[in-house]
């Protein structure tokens, strides 16, 4: 039988890559990688959160192409853009999201819509995505505003102090506030609560996933460790907000019956598919992608937000061209004052992309293979784990002059005309089918936050402290306190 007929009957999937690369083995045990141990293989050198920087360095050490071993099983990293993108196109019927990472977040209770394939993706991704297009995000703008004006309140009053401001911690609560109002009809306001403890728990959870994730035995099935014990404790606690905020939902939709036809919210709407007669949802499935949102409006923005106000406190040119276009579209308001008016902040857009190109949020993405693939000559079975890692190329200099340096110009003027190729390469919101719902809410609250802070502070790295990059879900900085000076 040829070739091609033998590949077609196996179902092999043949991704192309980068022109001039090819995998520097054909068989996954033959790829290049660290020394490991028995047993364990390279675990105790994965560190939980900083997984990433060694994986980055691994790279640039073994090259494009190699793997590590997380226990007894072989785990391919890769960097080169062109075959993530292929990776990520081909999902998911090609390649399923990471089944290590996919266990571990099931395990917790939070399954839904970033763990869910096949037809179930689908049937969630369109409950979704029909809260997150940029027509409902206009519609819910005002819900963004009084948040934004939240925040603005509670950093003027630290900064009348003179203290340091912890803009990490803020910035996840901001999130938080915006994502549930939007997405759930529920004004929680931890900015103004302190003593709510659902964005530590949150934050607990995303530390859990990411010291779980390459472990190389699944001790916590059967051995509570104190930090299992306060994970469990916090899944419950996660779990009575999540009732609490369902039960709220079907109050509103037994009070107005047209909420079931028309919900105003993604929550509603689950609920909505779940009272179907013959609904394919569940009352898990309900719970699982109210957890999933909790997520993912924590983490994400809020990380985008504090790498780029970090590196606008240590770059004052970049800061002060920012601030400029920030005054001629606010015209002397203290933060945005019509969806409309976004549209104007280019310059701070360009700054986003930079700052996501030197500190993404999500630096490695993982998949699955769901049938043999052949990835530039490295032939691959199914159930084999992959991990795609996306800063390497943001930091070539063969496509970034000066890789290191801050540039917002990149991405405009003459450089954006290929600008829109070079973001696919670094996927900041992922790639392919599976991209992040999400991103065009998380581009606006990015432009608002930083359009109120620049519009009414000047800001300035704390000389006493030192930001490192820590990783669990997605990569943030450890803290980030920075000084405001009202303008």
């Amino acid at each position: 039988m040829p070739l091609a007929a033998t590949e077609a009957a196996a179902g092999l999937l043949r991704l192309r890559a980068t022109e001039g690369f090819r995998a520097p083995a054909t068989r996954v045990a033959d790829l290049p990688c660290p020394p490991a141990v028995p047993l364990l293989g390279n675990a105790l050198q994965l560190p939980a959160g900083t997984v990433h920087a060694c994986l980055e360095q691994w790279a640039r050490e073994y090259g494009p192409m190699y793997r590590f071993r997380a226990g007894s099983q072989s785990i391919v990293v890769l960097t080169d853009p062109v075959l993530i993108g292929e990776i990520l196109r081909h999902r998911p019927e090609g390649f399923m999201r990471g089944a290590r990472l996919t266990a571990v977040i099931d395990e917790i209770g939070l399954a839904g819509l970033f763990t869910a394939e096949g037809d179930r993706w689908r049937r969630h991704r369109k409950l979704v995505m029909r809260a997150l297009t940029p027509e409902a995000v206009r519609h819910f703008f005002p819900i963004i505003r009084t948040v934004t004006q939240r925040l603005l309140e509670r950093w003027r009053a630290l900064a009348a102090t003179g203290a340091p401001v912890e803009v990490s911690r803020d910035l996840k609560r901001y999130a938080i506030d915006v994502t549930t109002w939007l997405s759930m009809g529920v004004d929680v306001d931890t900015l103004n609560h302190d003593d709510n403890p659902l964005q530590g728990d949150v934050e607990l959870l995303f530390e859990t996933l990411g010291r779980r994730f390459l472990k190389p035995f699944p001790y916590w099935r059967w051995i509570r460790l104190p930090a299992d014990r306060r994970a469990d404790e916090a899944v419950a606690r996660l779990n009575a907000t999540i009732d609490d905020l369902i039960a709220r939902a079907r109050a509103r939709m037994a009070a107005d019956p047209a909420l079931a036809a028309r919900p105003s919210n993604i929550l509603e709407a689950l609920i909505a598919a779940r009272d179907e007669p013959g609904s394919e949802f569940d009352d898990d499935d309900v719970r699982g992608n109210v957890g999933t949102m909790l997520f993912a409006g924590e983490d994400t923005a809020a990380n985008a937000m504090a790498w780029l106000l970090m590196l606008l406190a240590g770059a004052p040119h970049e800061a002060a061209q920012a601030a400029r276009e920030v005054d001629a579209v606010l015209a002397g308001d203290d933060q945005i004052g019509a969806f409309a008016d976004l549209a104007g902040l280019e310059y701070v857009e360009a700054c986003a992309v930079e700052s996501m190109r030197l500190r993404p949020i999500a630096p490695q993405n993982g998949a699955t293979a769901r049938q043999p693939a052949d990835l530039a000559g490295l032939r691959i079975d199914p159930g084999q784990t992959l991990i795609m890692l996306t800063r390497p190329t943001g930091l070539d200099v063969a496509r970034f002059p000066d890789p290191l340096v801050f540039r917002p110009e990149r991405w405009l003027g003459e450089a954006a005309e290929s600008a829109d190729d070079t973001r696919r390469t670094l996927f900041p919101f992922g790639g392919g089918p599976r991209y992040c719902p999400g991103r065009y809410l998380a581009m606006v609250e990015i432009k608002m936050v930083i359009a109120m802070v620049l519009g009414n502070f000047r800001i300035a790295p704390d000389p006493a402290a030192r930001v490192e990059e820590h990783f669990t879900f997605t990569m943030g900085p450890s803290s980030l306190p920075l000084r405001f000076t009202a303008r």
